[in-house]
């Protein structure tokens, strides 16, 4: 199977690169990474498994039609981790994650339809089913997002399957939960907490850091992306999650705690707009495929906390 993976130079793709590259996916002979490069895609990210004449890079934006639709030709699978994917910043300007999220999705469809690509698999969110109270989100249940965000990847979902429905298109949905692990870039909540604690500043916590999230790392979380690539059905959706459900106050206790720093580096500030309480998936579906999460979540945090803390590029000078 050769593989276009867009967005291959951000957190997750550049992560399902080098498991491709470490013979984790035997399926796969050839990945052509297409990455804009953008504030949180890093060439870097890539740096060892470019070294593999497998792996090959174009820079490049997926709303361009003419480009992708080059790159298409070359592959028979489409792998689509390209997005914006920061809440706070969608809730600042919601433009540009309607034109990466929803637009270049849509253009990777139409290549994909153009080309008869025989795999489509697109990358999602938990957060496209909005906030629950209590049990587990299933794959049918209703999309409510609540941020600009989620509002763009649920729309992006859609039109994934309609591309199904109505071209006959063979694809694939996957939905994460939180993501964790070394080299993620610092504005989500580890790595952002772990390096304003390293500058000595405090960390903000929303409210009153009661909101629950499903932690999933990133190894586990591609590991469940390559199972449905290659175990799953076409037009199906597949929710990939970790089993770890903490609080953001819990969380950020135990990043304290792993920093030998007191609770009072913890500075509570107004809550987030549009903020979901709790989000959980109900993974049994892909677990039937062979998925579990492999990665003990202690240990991978403390290892994860580590990177950062003995990484000099996030130091404290």
């Amino acid at each position: 199977m050769k593989v276009l993976v867009t967005g291959g130079a951000g957190f997750i793709g550049s992560n399902f690169v080098s498991q491709f590259v470490s013979g984790k996916y035997p399926e796969i002979d050839r990945v052509i990474v297409l990455d804009k490069l953008t504030y949180a895609g890093k060439l870097e990210n890539l740096s060892d498994a470019l070294k593999d004449p497998r792996v090959s890079f174009v820079q490049g934006d997926i709303c361009d039609f003419s480009l992708v639709t080059k790159i298409v030709t070359e592959v028979n699978a489409i792998v689509n981790f390209a997005a914006e994917s920061h809440v706070d910043r969608s809730i600042e300007s919601a433009s540009e994650f309607i034109r990466t999220n929803v637009l270049g999705t849509q253009t990777l469809l139409e290549s994909a339809r153009i080309h008869k690509i025989e795999k489509f698999l697109q990358v999602s969110t938990d957060e496209v089913y909005g906030s629950i109270s209590s049990g587990s989100w299933k794959e049918d249940s209703p999309l409510l997002p609540n941020s600009p965000y989620s509002a763009s990847k649920a729309g992006a979902d859609l039109l994934v399957r309609s591309y199904h429905v109505t071209h006959n298109l063979k694809t694939i949905i996957t939905r994460c939960s939180n993501n964790y692990g070394p080299r993620q870039y610092p504005e989500k909540l580890i790595p952002l907490f772990v390096t304003q604690l390293l500058k000595g500043e405090k960390v903000p916590v929303y409210g009153t850091g009661s909101n629950i999230r499903d932690w999933l790392h990133v190894e586990d979380h591609c590991l469940g992306i390559y199972i449905a690539l290659t175990k799953g059905a076409s037009g199906e959706i597949y929710n990939i999650g970790g089993g770890v459900e903490l609080t953001n106050l819990e969380l950020t206790k135990s990043i304290l705690t792993l920093m030998s720093l007191p609770l009072e580096r913890i500075e509570y500030v107004g809550d987030r707009l549009g903020h979901d309480f709790r989000y959980s998936v109900d993974w049994s579906k892909i677990q039937k495929l062979g998925y579990s999460p492999e990665k003990d979540f202690t240990q991978e945090l403390n290892q994860t906390v580590r990177w950062f803390t003995e990484n000099s590029l996030f130091k404290k000078k």
